[in-house]
């Protein structure tokens, strides 16, 4: 691991805890046992280091779809979105820690400012709808989903899944008990009147 891979992991897990404003970098050069100089050298700014480490989620994110959708195969496009959202409510509690980051609210206050900030939480949840959309697609070729918005139904799905994600992660309620009942709600939303 290369020492900017290690400061990146390093602020993945203070950017988590306490939030974007909150990382010290000074607390960063303590922890990583870098000097703070260092950490510049790598990141010109903590908004490009958190940048970096939204970058990096995304592509763990695609990876794990990636893995998923390569051990599993699917009949209809119907269950490939059961497997898609099967995967995000794994991700996300695999992945709690990075989730958290995503979910935060002074991410979005920073994307207000930074035009980077913006296009990689952008791109995160684009990535999310990109796969649910396209097991919608194969569901309306195959019959298994109706006539939908694709786009706006995975919209749905995603807003649906990740509302359950942050119950959980906010610790309101466990959003996993109601695991079947999405699964039988976006069946219902999608199923092929056929």
């Amino acid at each position: 691991m290369t020492r900017k891979d290690a400061i990146r992991n390093a602020a993945t897990v203070f950017f988590a805890e306490k939030g974007f404003k909150d990382t010290s970098m000074s607390e960063l050069s303590k922890a990583t046992g870098v000097a703070e100089g260092t950490i510049f050298y790598h990141f010109k700014n903590k908004a490009d280091l958190f940048n970096s480490v939204l970058a990096s989620l995304k592509e763990e994110i695609l990876g794990e779809f990636d893995r998923h959708f390569q051990e599993h195969e699917y009949d209809t496009g119907l269950e490939m979105m059961e497997g898609a959202i099967a995967c995000y409510m794994g991700l996300a509690a695999s992945m709690e820690d990075r989730f958290l980051i995503i979910h935060r609210h002074d991410a979005y206050e920073l994307a207000k400012e930074n035009t980077a900030c913006r296009e990689h939480l952008e791109a995160i949840y684009n990535c999310f709808i990109d796969i649910f959309e396209r097991a919608i697609r194969a569901g309306q070729k195959d019959g298994s989903v109706g006539e939908v918005s694709a786009k706006n139904a995975a919209l749905i799905v995603l807003a649906m899944a990740d509302g359950l994600v942050r119950l959980n992660t906010y610790g309101l309620y466990h959003g996993s008990a109601l695991y079947g009942e999405l699964m039988a709600m976006v069946r219902r939303m999608l199923k092929s009147a056929n």
